[in-house]
């Protein structure tokens, strides 16, 4: 092709195609030149009287071209196929001037129809990679870039990676991805990622490899909970006791750095020495007495048995024959004896006298029926009000019966008389819920719980006694009967609710509540189930209720059917923990239902024990509310000074755990708490700070930010994990710090606080607490409702049975937004009696009365018999 020529173009056929332009069946295509071996260039065109090639602006040498003639059987037309052969030597004539190109040109008798442009390419591969992936360690759950620049190439190299000369397929590992620049890009490091890595390039020509890159990742080791203290070293007087910890959460592996710190804590300890008791000096003799005896007695009090002394031994007391005394035994007289038996006769007449009293009075009581005088009706004042339990000597008590003290109160007031028959329930002119007309009835009211000390000391000898806390701060307990009544453990959001007849009549029950720390009982967690609520059991076990109770406690949950299976777990009496509902699923059984609010879980259970909400996420989607919290030391005599920020589950009780640990810090909080999102994203928490003066501070931490552990987080097994900024003034003069700290998780939203406050000496942030709850943890009787007990036996008698058009417990629990729960209600022997409850645990103390005064109302309108106008 390198000789210019001139092509001769015969001429055309004449015939049908004398007046077409040709058009091509088949054009040349770009094609490459592996190594020495020539390429071949190809068309074809319809109708074509001839076809040459053309090649950087040359004819090719007619000789070059091989013709082939056809005819094309649907038109008829004649068809003209040619090819060429391209050898390397031809385009290496002009390397470096152009690019080497072909193209056919037709004939026909109508004209000349040029074909698209064929690029013909030398192919090659370089040996040496633009830029190599490079051994690297790295910690675990933290993310790896590894890049690679294949080597220069025509056509450009494909690249692949190999993992222990297996090749990488980001398809089957969500944890893996390639960038579009060949980057191989690990999202969070696991052990299993610990390998050598190599990059591949290809192409038509050659497969290159880079050198192969070690991959190790690490895991440093993180130090486990203290042990309890050991006992102290001596049985009396001064020894020291300790407590020790490991380095296995985690342990370090592949050359993670050791746990620093001390594994093992002395301290100091003083045991109190056993003193053995003595007797005392015998005391005087008495007088001789009438079986002419004397005595003498003595006390073991000097000193007295403590520490675990032993008691004294031998008689108290000393008795023996006065024989040198004068003894005379004189009967008694008859007169004597009629005196005592008139006495015993009179006795028994006053006696009889009262019991007729007592009848004629309740005889007068007209007004009130059995059930209200059984009930001890509440007032419209809500006073704690209930009866003395009858049968205190019944065998069936579960505890010790408590000595329930009885005091009077007396109420103005007058009470609906009760309506006899089916009818439904009489509204007054007034409010559904107002207080109670004039009138004079009296009332009485138990004492509450008995004393913590009595209550833990029974308790101690139950065998579940072994797994209950040993402190009353985070537990409630009292004693309950058919009444009913409430337990709560304040500033928790805890709380237990025993509805009236929960507990069946004639029985007497002493029940606990109580809050555990994750470190007293193990839950085991599998997958990537998390822990939402705190741990808490009511009790005791066994106890036997004809209606469920209603445990309420707190979530972290952002629930949302698509993102969450949401269980509810129950700890067995051989210590498993065992699934008893799936939220949002049919209940394979009526002992336990759970309504799931915002902030706040509803737990029915007719089966006393220890509960708690068990989450595993179904998408990264799924998310926990974490609350965050900054406290800071109230004054600062050093240069150095430490911000702690907090990681809280967003629960009441563990906000309420931390203030009482910085309480005894000395620290204070820095602004409100904020709530993050914590997503199921695998990627861990980071926390910054930043705009601080460096003339002013500077801060002592070495890297730009601290990271707590995704799974640390996410299992909700540590409540309040924090990090600590250690900051340093760079003069003593200093006392205002302004800054702010970011709290993100990775790929994630964050939450910032801008820090502004004065750290003299003498100043005290404004100190936040959480509001004290109304009451006290133990509520008894109608004091623990805010519906008085005679208008909610009349809403359930009203709306229990069905209605006409709909006015019965459907529509109110309708209107109380409670209608998804309507299958469990039904369920129930009164429906009504279930939707009261959960308003009354969902309301108390601060619930509104007159909205749910305005909805039994509406109820009642919806049916003319339902409600008529009467005055009580």
């Amino acid at each position: 092709t390198g000789a210019q020529q001139s092509a001769t173009v015969a001429n055309p056929a004449s015939g049908a195609s004398s007046d077409l332009l040709p058009h091509f069946q088949l054009e040349p295509e770009d094609v490459y030149i592996v190594k020495n071996k020539a390429v071949s260039l190809a068309c074809r065109a319809t109708p074509a009287t001839q076809i040459y090639f053309k090649c950087n602006g040359e004819w090719v040498h007619q000789g070059d071209h091989v013709t082939q003639h056809s005819t094309d059987h649907s038109t008829g037309l004649p068809v003209m196929e040619v090819r060429i052969e391209v050898t390397r030597q031809q385009v290496e004539k002009i390397f470096g001037l152009e690019e080497y190109w072909c193209q056919c040109v037709a004939w026909s008798s109508s004209g000349t129809t040029k074909s698209q442009k064929a690029f013909v390419r030398i192919a090659y591969l370089r040996k040496n990679f633009e830029q190599e992936p490079t051994a690297r360690e790295v910690s675990i759950e933290q993310g790896i870039v590894l890049p690679c620049r294949p080597p220069e190439g025509i056509p450009p190299a494909e690249v692949e990676w190999l993992r222990n000369e297996e090749l990488v397929d980001p398809a089957l590992d969500a944890n893996i991805y390639v960038t579009p620049e060949h980057s191989l890009v690990l999202r969070q490091a696991r052990l299993a990622d610990t390998a050598n890595y190599t990059c591949v390039a290809k192409n038509i020509v050659a497969r290159r490899r880079s050198s192969s890159a070690a991959i190790t990742v690490y895991v440093n080791g993180g130090w486990s909970t203290w042990t309890q203290w050991s006992g102290c070293s001596t049985s009396c007087g001064r020894g020291w006791q300790k407590r020790s910890r490991t380095c296995t959460n985690p342990t370090p592996l592949n050359g993670g750095a050791f746990c620093e710190g001390q594994n093992v804590q002395k301290t100091a300890c003083t045991t109190l020495c056993p003193v053995d008791g003595a007797w005392s000096e015998w005391s005087k003799w008495s007088e001789c007495g009438a079986e002419c005896t004397h005595w003498r007695s003595r006390e073991c009090s000097e000193p007295a048995p403590r520490n675990g002394g032993r008691d004294c031994h031998g008689p108290e007391l000393d008795t023996r024959n006065c024989t040198s005394e004068l003894c005379t035994h004189a009967a008694p007289g008859a007169e004597d004896v009629a005196l005592y038996v008139g006495l015993v006769a009179v006795a028994v007449c006053l006696v009889l006298l009262l019991l007729v009293g007592v009848l004629v009075y309740c005889r007068k009581k007209g007004g009130l029926d059995a059930d209200v005088a059984d009930s001890s009706i509440l007032t419209a004042g809500f006073q704690p009000v209930s009866i003395k339990p009858s049968k205190a000597d019944n065998p069936s008590l579960l505890t010790i019966q408590p000595d329930l003290s009885t005091t009077t109160m007396t109420y103005q007031g007058s009470l609906c008389p009760r309506q006899d028959g089916p009818a439904k329930l009489q509204l007054p002119n007034g409010h559904l819920l107002s207080p109670l007309g004039a009138g004079r009835h009296t009332l009485h009211h138990s004492s509450p719980a008995a004393e913590g000390a009595d209550f833990v000391a029974r308790l101690s000898t139950q065998s579940y006694f072994r797994s209950l806390p040993r402190g009353t701060n985070n537990m409630a307990y009292g004693t309950f009967n058919f009444l009913g009544g409430r337990l709560m453990i304040p500033n928790t959001g805890i709380s237990l609710l025993i509805p009236p007849d929960a507990i069946p009549r004639g029985k007497i029950y002493e029940v606990y509540l109580t809050l555990h720390k994750q470190e007293e009982v193990r839950l085991p967690l599998a997958g990537c189930q998390t822990l939402l609520s705190p741990i808490v059991s009511c009790g005791p076990p066994g106890v036997l209720l004809t209606r469920p109770a209603i445990l309420a406690m707190g979530h972290c949950v952002e629930a949302s059917a698509e993102n969450w299976s949401i269980r509810l777990k129950k700890q067995s009496c051989e210590g498993t923990w065992e699934d008893v509902l799936q939220l949002g699923a049919e209940p394979c059984t009526e002992l336990y239902y759970c309504q799931l609010e915002a902030q706040a879980c509803y737990v029915f259970t007719e089966q006393l024990g220890r509960f708690a909400l068990v989450g595993e996420s179904l998408s990264m989607a799924a998310s926990k509310r974490l609350k965050l919290v900054l406290f800071a030391p109230a004054a600062c005599p050093s240069l150095e000074y430490n911000i702690r920020v907090y990681c809280l589950s967003d629960t009441q009780d563990v906000l309420k755990e931390v203030i009482q640990l910085e309480k005894q810090l000395g620290g204070q909080l820095i602004g409100a708490p904020r709530v993050l999102h914590f997503k199921d994203s695998y990627h861990n928490l980071r926390l910054s700070i930043h705009d601080m003066p460096s003339s002013l501070w500077k801060s002592k931490l070495l890297a730009s930010y601290q990271e707590i552990p995704f799974y640390h987080i996410w299992s909700g097994l540590q409540p309040f994990l924090h990090c600590t900024f250690t900051l340093e003034r760079l003069s003593t003069s200093t006392c205002e710090l302004a800054c702010k700290i970011w709290v993100w998780q990775v790929e994630g939203d964050g939450q910032s606080f801008t820090v502004n406050f004065n750290i003299a000496k003498d100043t005290r942030f404004s100190d936040w607490l959480v509001p004290d709850e109304v009451g006290t943890p133990a509520l008894v009787g109608p004091s623990a409702f805010k519906i008085p007990f005679l208008i909610r036996q009349k809403i359930i008698s009203s709306l229990d049975p069905p209605g006409t058009r709909g006015a019965d417990w459907r529509t109110l629990a309708q209107k109380l937004n409670l209608d998804s729960h309507l299958s469990f209600f039904a369920s129930k022997a009164s429906p009504t009696a279930m939707i009261l409850n959960l308003w009354e645990a969902r309301h108390f103390p601060n619930g509104n009365l007159s909205q749910l005064a305005a909805a039994v109302a509406e109820v009642g309108k919806q049916d003319g018999a339902l409600f008529s106008e009467a005055e009580c």
